[in-house]
C-alpha cells in the first residue's frame, strides 16, 4: 500500500482524533494536512503507520489548543465548537463513546482540560488507544498518562449531568420541537423546554446575536415563537439536522447560504439548552455562508426586527 493511500485509510481517525481536541473543524483539518506533510517527508516507513499518524495528529492538535486557548479567552462573547455535521469515523464497539464525545457539551466540559488532559482524555477514553500508545503520542511516561486521565475524567465527571437521553428519546422530542417552532406554538414549545433551559449564540463579534443568554422556559419559548415567523417573512428557512451527535438545525437565506446553527441539549424528557452558532467564520465548511448583518438591516427596514 502506498504513503497516501495508507494515509488515507486513516484519514477520518485523524480527523476525528484532530476535532476532539480542538473543537474546530478547520484547525482539524489543518492539522490532518500538516501530519501527512509530516508523513510524506519521513525516510523510513514506520512499524506502525497507524502509531506513527496517531501521534503526529495529536502533538500538532495539541500546540494548536496551546495557541488557541489564549485566543478563545480573549474571544467576544460565548466560545462554542464549529459545528459538525458529519463524524468521519466510525466504530461500532465504540459508538456510544464515539457520539457522546463530539456533543457541544461535551466538546465545552473538554474546554475546561489542560491540551495534555484533553488529549489523553480523547485517546483513552474515546478512541480505546493503550497506554503505552497514549503515552508515545502525548510524550509522557505512562503513569503520568494515567494521572493526567484520572484529572481529566474528574473534571468530565462533575460536568455531566446524571440523565442522558437515548437516540430514539432525542429524536421524537426534536421533532416535536421543530413542529412546534414552524407553528409558533408558545405553548407546545414550552412544554418540550427544560424550566432553567437556556438560549444562547456564538457570534463572536462577527455576527448580529443575542445581547444576553436568554433563560427560562417561558422567555425562550415566547422569543422562539416570535422570532421564526419573522424569518420566514424574510425567506430564511431551517431544515433540522444532526449537528455534532445532537438533534439540531441549519438556517439558510433564500439563496441557500449557511446564516447559522441550532445544536439542542436533550435531557431527561426535555431541551436543556439551545446553542446558536453564528460566527461566520464558524460556518465556512458547511457551504457559502449568508451576509447576518445585509439580513439583520433588511429585517429591520420590514419592520420585523426586533421581535415585539
Amino acid at each position: 500500500m502506498s504513503k497516501a493511500d495508507a494515509f488515507e485509510e486513516l484519514r477520518p481517525l485523524l480527523f476525528s482524533i484532530a476535532y476532539r481536541v480542538l473543537g474546530s473543524v478547520s484547525e482539524a483539518e489543518d492539522a490532518v494536512q500538516e501530519t501527512w506533510l509530516r508523513f510524506d517527508a519521513s525516510t523510513t516507513r514506520p512499524d506502525s503507520v497507524k502509531a506513527f499518524l496517531s501521534t503526529a495528529v495529536t502533538r500538532v492538535s495539541i500546540d494548536v489548543l496551546r495557541s488557541a486557548r489564549a485566543r478563545r479567552e480573549q474571544y467576544v462573547g460565548p466560545w462554542f465548537p464549529e459545528p459538525l455535521l458529519d463524524d468521519p469515523y466510525e466504530d461500532p464497539a465504540r459508538s456510544a463513546e464515539l457520539a457522546d464525545s463530539v456533543s457541544m457539551a461535551a466538546l465545552l466540559l473538554l474546554e475546561r482540560l489542560s491540551p495534555l488532559e484533553r488529549a489523553v482524555f480523547v485517546l483513552r477514553e474515546v478512541f480505546g488507544f493503550g497506554f503505552d500508545e497514549v503515552a508515545a503520542a502525548v510524550g509522557r511516561s505512562e503513569p503520568a498518562c494515567r494521572q493526567l486521565l484520572v484529572r481529566a475524567r474528574g473534571h468530565m465527571r462533575s460536568g455531566r449531568p446524571r440523565f442522558a437521553a437515548d437516540r430514539a428519546e432525542r429524536e421524537a422530542l426534536s421533532a416535536r420541537f421543530f413542529d412546534a417552532l414552524r407553528e409558533g406554538d408558545v405553548g407546545a414549545l414550552r412544554d418540550l423546554l427544560a424550566g432553567d433551559v437556556s438560549l444562547v449564540g456564538d457570534g463572536g463579534g462577527k455576527a448580529p446575536q443575542l445581547a444576553r443568554s436568554v433563560l427560562g422556559a417561558d422567555n425562550v419559548a415566547r422569543l422562539l415563537a416570535a422570532v421564526i415567523p419573522r424569518l420566514a417573512r424574510a425567506d430564511i428557512t431551517f431544515a433540522a439536522r444532526e449537528i455534532n451527535g445532537q438533534p439540531g438545525a441549519v438556517f439558510r437565506d433564500r439563496d441557500g447560504r449557511v446564516l447559522h446553527t441550532w445544536a439542542l441539549d436533550v435531557l431527561d424528557g426535555r431541551v436543556q439548552a439551545i446553542r446558536m452558532v453564528v460566527n461566520p467564520d464558524k460556518l465556512g465548511h458547511l457551504g457559502p455562508v449568508a451576509d447576518a448583518w445585509a439580513l439583520h438591516h433588511e429585517l429591520r427596514r420590514a419592520g420585523h426586527w426586533p421581535p415585539r
